[in-house]
């Protein structure tokens, strides 16, 4: 072999492992448009869990999502069977407790958890109208729970939340949370 082809060759295979360097990199890194705040919760018998804000370009303002694991808090042999218990666990009465189901809940998977995802219609306590997500998903005999909360639509709110839920970075804090750890 000519010294310029193993010249070629050792670039070529260091751009490839830069390449994938900088995609693991980017995959690790938080994802910039959540950013963590304070657990704005009142104290129930439930730890705090983790709070993001989104930003205003990819969220429509103010949409907010909350996550905490319900350890010991769902049946071992069913999980997240139905709407009625997502309506119970998810949350959702935290943010006001006029709250309202948009339509019927679905299945659904998260951090490879299965459980329900259902919307809401939420009258806040100063009057004004937001739309929220609530998900319920369960491993074992335990729940994690989310909610996310805005003034965009339904779906829009859904998506946002979905994707930063499966982000690796909270993908591994919710593993990590279901196992007590």
């Amino acid at each position: 072999m000519s010294r310029m082809s193993a010249i070629v060759i050792a670039v070529l295979a260091l751009g490839v492992l830069g390449s994938a360097a900088s995609d693991r990199a980017r995959e690790e890194r938080p994802d910039p448009q959540w950013r963590q705040i304070a657990w704005p919760m009142p104290r129930d018998g439930w730890p705090p869990g983790r709070a993001f804000r989104c930003t205003e370009a990819a969220c429509g303002g103010n949409a907010e999502l909350y996550v905490r694991p319900k350890l010991g808090f769902c049946n071992c042999d069913t999980g997240v069977a139905d709407d009625d218990e997502v309506d119970r666990v998810a949350d959702i009465d935290l943010i006001s407790e006029r709250f309202a189901p948009r339509e019927a809940g679905r299945v659904i998977r998260v951090a490879e958890m299965a459980g329900r995802l259902r919307s809401y219609d939420l009258a806040m306590p100063d009057g004004a109208q937001h739309i929220a997500v609530g998900i319920a998903v369960s491993h074992r005999c335990d729940l994690l729970v989310a909610v996310a909360q805005g003034k965009r639509d339904a779906p829009e709110i859904e998506r946002a939340a979905l994707e930063f839920l499966d982000t690796a970075d909270m993908r591994r804090w919710m593993v990590s949370a279901m196992e007590g750890r």
